[in-house]
C-alpha cells in the first residue's frame, strides 16, 4: 500500500455526535430513582449504621492493642474480648433492623416481585447463614471478635471449611444474607444497601489482614528467638 491510499474511515451511525440522546429510553433510570431515595431519612440511617460498625470495631480494637486499656478495665484480655464481642453482635442487630426498616420505607420493585427472585433471595440467604454460623464455629468467639488483638492467638490458621472455600467467609456470608433478604423482599434499596455493606467489609478487610499477619508474624519471631 503506497502512501497516498488512506484508509476508509469506521463511522458507525454517523459518529457519535450525530446520536440523537433524545430517543434513549430512561424508563429504567426513572424506575430505579422512583424506588430509590437516598435522602429519606431510614436510609440515612441504615447507611450510617453499615459504615460506622467495622471502623468502631477496627479503631476500638487496635487502640486495644495498642494500650491493652479494654484488658485492663476488665481485668483480663477473655472477659474484654467478651464484652467487645457481646457489643459487636448488638451493634449488628442494629444495623440489621436499620436495613429492614429502610427496605420497609421504600417501594418495592415489580421487576424483582416475582417467584423465581424470591427463591433466589432464600438461596443466597441459606449459603450466606452457613457461611457465617461454620465460620463462628471454626473460630469460635474470640477468634470471630479480634481476639487476636486481646492477644488471645490462635495455635494455627483455620484451613477447613468454610476457610477452603473463599477467603473471610464470616463477611462475605453476611454480604449474602442481605443480597438475600432484599431479593425477598424485592427492594431495590436493600439491594443499594447491600452493596454498601460490601464496600464497608472490602474496606475493613484491607485494614485488618495487613494487621492480624503482622501480629502473628511478630509471635513466630518472638517464639524463634526463645
Amino acid at each position: 500500500m503506497n502512501s497516498a491510499e488512506t484508509l476508509p474511515v469506521l463511522d458507525c451511525c454517523g459518529g457519535l455526535s450525530n446520536v440523537d440522546y433524545t430517543q434513549v429510553d430512561m424508563s429504567v433510570l426513572s424506575d430505579l430513582t422512583r424506588h430509590v431515595d437516598p435522602t429519606e431519612p431510614r436510609f440515612l440511617v441504615a447507611v450510617i449504621a453499615i459504615i460506622f460498625n467495622p471502623f468502631f470495631w477496627n479503631v476500638v480494637a487496635r487502640w486495644e492493642h495498642r494500650t491493652r486499656g479494654l484488658t485492663r478495665l476488665f481485668g483480663g484480655p477473655y472477659v474484654a474480648c467478651y464484652c467487645l464481642g457481646i457489643l459487636i453482635l448488638l451493634l449488628n442487630v442494629y444495623r440489621s433492623h436499620s436495613i429492614t426498616v429502610a427496605m420497609k420505607g421504600q417501594p418495592r420493585l415489580e421487576l424483582m416481585d416475582r417467584v423465581q427472585v424470591y427463591y433466589a433471595g432464600a438461596a443466597l440467604l441459606a449459603v450466606g447463614s452457613l457461611f457465617v454460623i461454620s465460620s463462628f464455629l471454626a473460630l469460635g468467639f474470640t477468634g470471630t471478635f479480634l481476639g487476636d488483638y486481646f492477644g488471645i492467638l490462635m495455635e494455627q490458621k483455620v484451613a477447613g471449611f468454610p476457610f477452603n472455600v473463599l477467603e473471610n467467609p464470616m463477611y462475605w456470608g453476611s454480604t449474602a444474607n442481605y443480597l438475600g433478604l432484599a431479593l425477598m423482599n424485592a427492594s431495590p434499596v436493600g439491594v443499594v444497601l447491600t452493596a454498601v455493606v460490601a464496600l464497608s467489609y472490602r474496606v475493613a478487610i484491607a485494614y485488618e489482614g495487613p494487621f492480624t499477619e503482622e501480629i502473628y508474624r511478630r509471635r513466630s519471631q518472638r517464639c524463634k528467638h526463645q
